[in-house]
């Protein structure tokens, strides 16, 4: 894969900035580099606080939505909630169902099964809520696109309240109300919302229709901030303070699920941090939606027994550990598919006939990770071909998929993911359109690696790391702040780890400060490379702590390693541009 480094060169008053906030101007212009202009932005970003969030009644529908489900409380009618089976529509539906309760309505809920149902609001659902007597379905996280969903609902007799964040296709559901942040009539000013944290305002407002308390809902800032991580939302403006505050909530959250869940895997709750609810907590609510059905997390969400939640929660983790291993196989067999055609596709569609489709976005993302391209999984189901995409910055995978909906049966999404079904003879001419339509270039292919600053070892400190971590949380929109550093020089390596994937090296800065580097990508890729541009003397040289004059440029992030009370600094690198020897 091609790679371009780039380093931010963004001018202002650095000294200043630092001076104001009490800051270095290392960290002065890393908030100049977060497109952070004036003092009070930057003094939001600092210290993010709960006055910071919108009023949920500038939602267009949301203050109607609240009124319909109060009055239907106060009737004693049927209320439905009709989630989704990953962690935003899992979150928003506890969410829903949590304050409803609360509320005194007559509410229950239901996840459609992935594979029978598919995504979102259905006939069948609507059907089954009819005949259930259901007067009024609630729609989370999903709803947008369900046009004839909801004409039918509304035949049936039923009200419908639809609560989405999915981008808007032509023609919208004749709902009775219609809450979307993303409507172009929508005055709500932060359009980046996921379905839970949708769902969040919502009930704001539905606990104050109630007569509730005010501030009753602030106990949801914590499920929002799940959501919002695992369904990979811009960690800016509002999205951000939900995930600060929800961040702080969640580690001293005494919630019976998710400290079930957080026990399961190790984790203590002082721990929490954006990178373990998106890569191990939220997996596991995502793998009971992908190999069972979605209600179990629900369910742990809902619960208030202590060992009924440690029940499911060790369930959760058990299948997500079978997920991870039929990941890894589904990966192996598409990246064989793609380098079995040669010179990949500008925006791959790869076709697991074998494939669980559950796993079919997880292998997509893997993919556009290794190539920095587009892709598309897709498996083979009873009504034909289903699957979803991943998509990079330059390339709007719910357009170009719109451009081809002549070939597909159902499609949904936003820019960055989609899901979508089409017949088996559609295939082939599908993976021609979008690669003849696709408009991306060489330079769009080549990885854009932004750098905040070219900063040498010797200008690391324990109390620079430690106000990095203001900057905090982090993930897209809003990320780890990394630095460059040209002609290290490479004392050791050391292979560490199962199955030898990580390294440890020990490199040297110009000025003579000597440090601990980690690398955790592909650990055999990167000795490949090694042995093919200096040889196995060479490798083995720096295996056995031998000066080979080898030198490398990085990318890095610094860090604290804690070890037996002793503190030490590190780098850890995420990128390397090897140099010649000596």
């Amino acid at each position: 894969m091609k790679e371009k480094w780039m380093v931010k060169n963004k001018s202002a008053d650095f000294k200043a900035i630092a001076g104001h906030f009490g800051i270095s101007e290392v960290t002065a212009r890393l908030l100049v580099n977060r497109g952070l202009n004036d003092f009070e932005a930057m003094g939001c970003y600092l210290a993010p606080d709960i006055s910071q969030l919108h009023d949920p009644q500038g939602m267009k529908d949301a203050g109607k939505a609240a009124g319909i489900l109060a009055e239907k409380i106060s009737e004693g009618k049927k209320i439905r909630i009709i989630g989704d089976y990953d962690v935003d529509g899992v979150v928003a539906t506890y969410i829903f169902m949590e304050t409803l309760l609360e509320c005194g309505a007559d509410v229950d809920y239901r996840i459609p099964e992935r594979v029978r149902d598919g995504y979102g609001l259905n006939l069948r659902l609507v059907e089954e809520a009819a005949a259930d007597g259901v007067d009024t379905i609630l729609t989370c996280d999903n709803g947008i696109a369900a046009v004839e969903q909801v004409d039918f609902a509304k035949e049936c007799g039923m009200c419908v309240v639809v609560t989405d964040h999915h981008e808007l296709q032509e023609q919208l559901p004749k709902a009775d109300a219609l809450v979307n942040p993303k409507q172009m009539d929508c005055s709500y000013p932060y359009k980046g919302l996921c379905g839970a944290a949708v769902a969040y305002k919502v009930a704001e407002l539905i606990y104050g229709a109630c007569g509730k308390e005010k501030g009753s809902a602030e106990k949801f800032i914590a499920f929002a901030a799940i959501a919002t991580v695992c369904d990979v939302m811009e960690l800016t403006g509002e999205n951000r303070t939900i995930v600060s505050l929800g961040l702080a909530a969640l580690r001293s959250s005494t919630h019976c699920g998710i400290q079930a869940l957080c026990a399961a895997n190790g984790i203590t709750g002082e721990a929490l941090d954006t990178y373990r609810l998106g890569f191990v907590l939220g997996p596991c609510i995502n793998a009971t939606g992908r190999l069972e059905t979605a209600e179990r997390g629900v369910k742990l969400l809902l619960s208030k027994d202590g060992q009924e939640a440690q029940e499911i929660a060790e369930k959760l983790k058990e299948l997500n550990e079978i997920r991870r291993d039929m990941t890894a196989k589904g990966v192996q067999a598409a990246v064989k598919i793609v380098e079995e055609k040669g010179e990949p596709d500008r925006v791959l569609v790869v076709f697991l006939e074998d494939c669980h489709e559950s796993l079919a976005g997880i292998i997509a993302g893997r993919l556009r990770e290794r190539y920095n391209r587009p892709a598309i999984v897709l498996t083979r189901t009873e009504g034909g071909l289903k699957g979803s995409g991943r998509s990079t910055g330059q390339y709007s995978m719910f357009e170009k998929l719109t451009e081809c909906r002549e070939m597909l049966k159902q499609y949904g999404g936003h820019p960055m993911a989609a899901g979508l079904s089409l017949a088996e003879e559609n295939y082939l001419p599908l993976v021609s359109q979008l690669n003849e339509r696709c408009g991306l270039t060489e330079e769009d292919l080549t990885l854009k690696i932004s750098i905040d600053a070219v900063l040498a070892l010797t200008g690391l400190s324990f109390s620079l790391v430690e106000e990095l971590n203001r900057l905090e949380p982090f993930g897209k929109g809003n990320e780890k702040p990394v630095f460059a550093e040209r002609g290290l020089k490479l004392h050791r390596m050391t292979a560490i780890g199962k199955g030898r994937k990580m390294f440890r090296f020990l490199v040297e800065d110009a000025y003579g400060t000597q440090m601990d580097a980690l690398y955790f990508g592909d650990g055999e890729v990167l000795e490949e490379e090694m042995i093919a541009r200096y040889g196995e003397d060479v490798v083995r040289g720096l295996y056995g702590g031998v000066d080979m004059g080898v030198r490398m440029s990085v990318v890095y992030y610094p860090s604290i390693n804690e070890y037996r009370d002793k503190r030490t600094l590190q780098i850890v690198l995420q990128h390397i541009m090897w140099q010649d020897v000596e």
